[in-house]
């Protein structure tokens, strides 16, 4: 990822930050300009606790270029505690201890670099609620 598109993310990738309505009070991750519901604009910034469930997940075995060296890793889709859904990689578990409905927390994490001396992309992952207490 460059530069430039670091930085205009780093609000969704590094503090899970998305938009609220004042009108009717729906929340968007990530943020949008006009709210769905009822087509109000501008929408609020909105940071999310960071707090969530699993409510489905697989296991990666043939991942996409770059990845190849993490797998297996657990791909999970998470419903965050203000109602958005969302997908992002499930770290500090093993295969056994992941489950649907599981409770998880935000987990700010190394995604990528691009080479010895390119750019290194943070953003967010999650993690058992509680980590690391959580671990065995």
């Amino acid at each position: 990822m460059s530069v430039p598109r670091v930085w205009r993310r780093r609000k969704v990738l590094y503090r899970l930050e998305g938009a609220k309505c004042p009108k009717c009070g729906k929340i968007y991750f990530p943020a949008r300009e006009r709210c769905l519901e009822c087509n109000t604009t501008p929408l609020e910034e909105y940071l999310f606790s960071g707090y969530g469930k699993i409510v489905t997940f697989t296991w990666v075995y043939t991942p996409p270029k770059g990845f190849k060296s993490r797998i297996p890793y657990c791909l999970a889709i998470i419903e965050l505690e203000e109602g958005p859904r969302l997908t992002a990689q499930v770290v500090a578990v093993e295969q056994n201890d992941v489950s649907i409905g599981m409770p998880v927390e935000f987990a700010f994490r190394k995604i990528a670099s691009e080479g010895k001396e390119g750019v290194i992309t943070y953003g967010f992952k999650f993690r058992p609620k509680g980590y690391p207490n959580h671990a065995k």
